[in-house]
């Protein structure tokens, strides 16, 4: 990888869009984890792949040819409050790649110095963040979850000062676009429409080619890219309740306007279920909570329906109108994409009419969450039942039963769930390995983040990294072996808390 072939367009929007920002050098930075497949899609050559060369690119100590490196301005409701100035505070866009099937990435250092936007902070990540955002977001890439990607780890040589002095680290990473809700924000607040709408003409070309006007970017066009930021947000919001994600902090500037998951700061991953779950440690109120994910998903869409109102119409009655028939499609589209997501896992078939699928469903997680059932293992042991009740003592059956306290709760809805079943025409087989494909054996348990990070900023030992990083990469496939990554944390494992890193 001795060139990148930078093809930079956001930089031609204009310096009230960014500020020229170069990364601040580090002492001796060390390459963790070059992600070797991503880099080859990229189309970035890895023949005679040069390590000094690759790391002195990835910690910032190098600017590569064609690069223009600068950090991106926007604002951004953070806990509903409005921040009218934000901006990338420890990142610094590089500049844009295009891949061999024309499709456009933007590829950032974060962690790599202080900016014009860094408000007092130091620019710097601790090492802690890049193992997990590096874990979380390559895991939610395997899991089929849009998602930034993770191009290169390395540590920095340096330490940073938190709560305590912590090895330093930045990640490159890799977005269709780096633009949030919150860029729109920035340019709106101020009444800069022609700013707003440069923007929007940016994303569109970029990010939604399939929706631009044949007469050029109307009103219509505006609306039909309002209506298709609304249509992915709520997939991939969909997708992640599927999962059991939490992403811990959705302010509007954590929001991507391409519809992929950004900025994993204090995510984490549900063990035990519970409606209300939250791991974010600056989410006192719950605001950002599992269950509230979807509304608040809404929330921020309406905000960036503000911010393109006057794009929408020429009076503002008119526009409001729009902007609100466009986030009425929501709800449906989200449960369109949440309701056959959850009929999957649960081996119930769309073509089976007249069930109330989304009330047996919803019944499952009523009884994990009096039960303080494990999300994961529940969906992954009833992925490997039979139709008919087979002995107590079958393995799965048993284990399932298990992961409740009252497993007489679960047996009810079993039974239920077991009638349901009557209805479909798969056989067992069939079932299980359509269940298997969207129930994943391994996910990013936070109890193991924790112990691959302790590794490596106690020990710098990054062995637990690499470990869990490999069985990451095959989520839906049994690892003979690996059967400790599937577990729970014990008592004195569970992690309570998560942190952003800034």
């Amino acid at each position: 990888m001795n060139t990148i072939p930078f093809e930079n367009q956001f930089i031609t929007l204009g310096d009230a869009f960014y500020t020229k920002t170069k990364p601040t050098p580090v002492a001796n930075p060390t390459l963790i984890k070059f992600n070797q497949e991503l880099a080859e899609s990229l189309g970035l050559s890895t023949n005679n792949f040069d390590p000094n060369k690759a790391v002195a690119i990835f910690s910032g100590n190098t600017i590569p040819a064609g690069a223009e490196p600068l950090a991106m301005v926007y604002a951004g409701h953070q806990f509903s409050q409005f921040n009218p100035q934000l901006g990338d505070g420890r990142a610094i866009l590089l500049g844009e790649i295009v891949n061999p099937d024309g499709k456009r990435f933007d590829l950032q250092l974060k962690g790599s110095g202080r900016t014009a936007y860094s408000r007092g902070g130091d620019g710097r990540s601790a090492l802690g963040p890049v193992l997990r955002e590096y874990l979380v977001s390559e895991a939610m890439e395997k899991l089929g979850v849009p998602s930034t990607r993770a191009l290169a780890a390395i540590t920095t040589g340096e330490v940073v000062h938190r709560e305590q002095l912590l090895p330093g680290g930045i990640i490159t990473r890799i977005a269709t676009s780096f633009i949030r809700v919150g860029t729109f924000q920035f340019f709106a607040a101020q009444g800069k429409t022609d700013a707003v709408k440069k923007l929007a003409d940016h994303v569109i070309e970029r990010n939604y080619p399939q929706i631009k006007s044949q007469a050029g970017n109307t009103a219509v066009t505006y609306a039909n890219f309002l209506q298709s930021v609304v249509d992915r947000q709520a997939a991939l919001i969909a997708q992640w309740m599927q999962l059991g994600f939490i992403h811990g902090v959705m302010n509007t500037d954590n929001m991507s306007i391409a519809g992929e998951t950004i900025d994993y700061g204090p995510c984490a991953f549900m063990d035990d279920y519970a409606h209300n779950k939250v791991f974010s440690a600056i989410d006192r109120n719950g605001r950002y909570a599992y269950n509230n994910q979807p509304s608040i998903g809404l929330w921020n869409l309406s905000r960036l329906a503000e911010t393109l109102l006057p794009l929408l119409a020429q009076t503002p009655e008119a526009a409001i109108e729009i902007a609100q028939n466009i986030l009425k499609t929501y709800i449906n589209t989200y449960e369109n994409n949440w309701l056959p997501g959850m009929r999957a896992k649960c081996g119930l078939s769309n073509s089976a009419q007249g069930n109330d699928d989304k009330a047996l469903i919803e019944a499952l997680f009523e009884t994990m969450a009096a039960n303080s059932a494990d999300f994961t293992l529940t969906f992954f042991h009833l992925s490997r039942l039979n139709k008919q009740i087979c002995e107590r003592s079958t393995k799965h059956e048993d284990a399932l039963r298990n992961l409740f306290n009252k497993p007489k709760q679960l047996d009810d809805w079993l039974t239920q769930w077991r009638t349901r079943l009557d209805d479909e025409t798969q056989s067992d087989k069939q079932r299980q390995t359509h269940m298997q494909a969207t129930n994943p054996i391994y996910i990013p348990r936070n109890h193991q983040i924790e112990a691959a990070i302790r590794a490596a900023e106690d020990h710098n030992d990054f062995t637990a990294f690499h470990d869990l990083h490999k069985v990451l990469q095959g989520p839906y496939t049994q690892q003979k072996g690996k059967d400790r990554y599937q577990l729970p944390p014990q008592a004195g494992e569970v992690i309570a808390k998560t942190f952003c890193g800034t």
